[in-house]
């Protein structure tokens, strides 16, 4: 056997355990989607509590058993080669659509702009969570460019910093948080083209960050601002552009929320499937694992800190795999496609997607972080942490419309 196939073997080795994984973790939340009590009441927690039925269904139980069942039967028929004609053409034109960059500007122009109209009246309509007036508010007051330890701890500096910036430049919160949410969007069209090398497949993934109801709650907010989530996805991008200034990016996205410091094995991953060069790779591996060793140092000794750990919490633990079907209970197109993704994700990495395994590692990583946060720590999962969640799940569809998987049909 020579090292191409030695190669290809570990590939694939590795590529089976990432979504044998995956699938079963995406399984034990969607779980949770069909009966919402079933995980709490028959493993951990309610055990003292009467009349509680584990098997009650939730609203979107019969969308997602009919939804898989429609998927899964035509992947089953696709691979088969028993698709009628009237679906396979219609498919293979969808997957062989490209748009000229001169389209896809326009397309891009005409999508922001009904966002900034729909979206603009919340920067003047003086409304705030009440977060906000519990503790950000006396933070954005009091904070000064010097304060390193006071007004939530360093891991905040970046976003005080760019929310003051707001305020003093625009007289608003609200602008700067909103101008990062419109370049969240644009990242996630601009990554999804660089690894799928297709622009109608990062108009697709932008269109579905936009249509999210969690994105949409939180694309103003000064409380949960997206720059953690910006940065992180910015540090992904410049691993192919400008690779040196990747680890800064994530040192902003770590200064921003300090949870980005939890993505490494995921960036780490990302990095290992890229196309750059290994002396890059290596380089990169040595920088990020100098940031992290630094970071948690300093964050250790900030006012602000690290999570707190505690005894480990089955209950809790348990509970964070429910958090997906509770957050996203007015935001169903992840729950309803999330298992079928997987399994595109794979079909994909098969036929010759290097990324999809890095999409699949980043997906399983986001689904992962509910249950070891409330696990191990004192914090709960709020719906803005799914943020990035919502945009691996939009890249992961752009992947699945990549020329290599077009070409392989």
């Amino acid at each position: 056997m020579d090292i191409k196939e030695l190669k290809q073997q570990q590939k694939d080795l590795v590529s089976w355990a990432l979504f044998l994984v995956a699938f079963v973790i995406v399984l034990i939340t969607s779980t949770s989607v069909l009966f919402p009590a079933f995980l709490l009441k028959s493993l951990g927690g309610f055990e003292n509590l009467s009349g509680i039925n584990p098997f009650e269904t939730g609203i979107w139980t019969y969308p997602f058993l009919l939804t898989n069942f429609i998927v899964f039967g035509m992947l089953i028929l696709y691979l088969k080669n028993k698709l009628p004609r009237l679906i396979t053409v219609p498919v293979k034109l969808l997957f062989n659509l490209e748009i000229s960059a001169q389209v896809a500007f326009f397309v891009i122009t005409i999508l922001l702009g009904f966002y900034i109209i729909f979206t603009v009246n919340e920067l003047t309509n003086n409304e705030y969570d009440a977060d906000y007036y519990d503790r950000v508010k006396c933070w954005l007051e009091n904070w000064t460019i010097t304060d390193f330890r006071d007004n939530g701890g360093l891991g905040n500096y970046v976003g005080l910093f760019l929310l003051t910036s707001s305020m003093k430049i625009f007289g608003n919160y609200k602008v700067v948080p909103f101008i990062g949410s419109i370049a969240l969007l644009l990242l996630t069209y601009l990554l999804t083209v660089e690894i799928s090398k297709k622009r109608f497949a990062g108009i697709v993934s932008m269109v579905i960050v936009l249509q999210s109801g969690i994105f949409l709650m939180y694309d103003t907010s000064v409380t949960y601002p997206n720059f953690w989530i910006l940065f992180y996805l910015f540090s992904l991008y410049l691993v192919y552009k400008k690779w040196p200034i990747s680890p800064i990016s994530y040192v902003l996205s770590a200064l921003s929320k300090p949870l980005t410091l939890a993505f490494l094995p995921m960036t780490a991953f990302f990095i290992y499937h890229s196309s750059v060069s290994r002396v890059t790779k290596i380089l990169l591996a040595v920088c990020y694992a100098v940031i992290v060793v630094v970071g948690v140092a300093i964050l250790s000794i900030s006012s602000g800190g690290l999570p707190k750990i505690l005894e480990f919490s089955s209950h809790d633990f348990i509970g964070g795999f429910t958090v997906v079907s509770s957050e996203f209970r007015f935001d169903g197109l992840v729950l309803l496609f999330l298992l079928p993704l997987t399994a595109g994700l794979f079909l994909a990495s098969k036929k010759g997607m290097a990324h999809a395994d890095s999409i699949m590692f980043l997906i399983l990583g986001m689904l992962l972080s509910a249950p070891f946060m409330q696990g191990f720590s004192d914090l709960i999962t709020a719906p803005y942490r799914f943020i990035p969640l919502i945009v691996f799940f939009a890249i992961g569809v752009g992947i699945l419309l990549s020329k290599r998987i077009k070409e392989a049909i």
